[in-house]
């Protein structure tokens, strides 16, 4: 979850190669996870989330956040941490094979509340873990273009 914005154990190791065939079961746990993990302290849940050289984006036009630990890091900025006060809910948008689309509304509390409806793209290993995050973050206000080109 962006800021300005904003789990269980992982399965067994598949082959190497093996594609995951992920349901809607597991795409609605994976993301109670992210929550449950953005809300505690620390980053240790993120093992259980992301495969160790996954990739994070928190735009689609910005760089790739790359590997889990440096996810972690990214998490540790971007948060206010577990005492932070936010609603989430989410709705599974699609889902083919190792792919998954969902649509996460997110509403920060505080003296100036902030809304976020976000589109998460997330591909999966066949451990069940993330291996590619991509976020597309929209709110109120948000521009849609820099200007008319002429």
């Amino acid at each position: 979850m962006l800021r300005a914005r904003r789990g269980g154990r992982p399965a067994p190791a598949a082959p190497p190669g093996a594609e995951a065939v992920l349901s809607r079961v597991h795409a609605k746990d994976w993301i109670a996870g992210y929550e449950r993990a953005w809300r505690a302290a620390g980053t240790d849940a993120l093992e259980h989330l992301f495969t160790r050289d996954a990739t994070y984006l928190m735009a689609p036009f910005e760089a790739a956040i790359v590997g889990l630990d440096a996810i972690a890091r990214m998490w540790e900025v971007e948060r206010d941490g577990p005492d932070e006060r936010f609603a989430m809910g989410s709705e599974i948008v699609a889902l083919d094979g190792d792919v998954v689309v969902a649509r996460v509304a997110v509403r920060y509390e505080g003296p100036a509340p902030i809304e976020y409806r976000d589109l998460w793209i997330m591909r999966f290993a066949a451990d069940g873990r993330c291996r590619h995050f991509e976020e597309w973050p929209f709110w109120p206000g948000q521009p849609l273009a820099r200007g008319r080109r002429s």
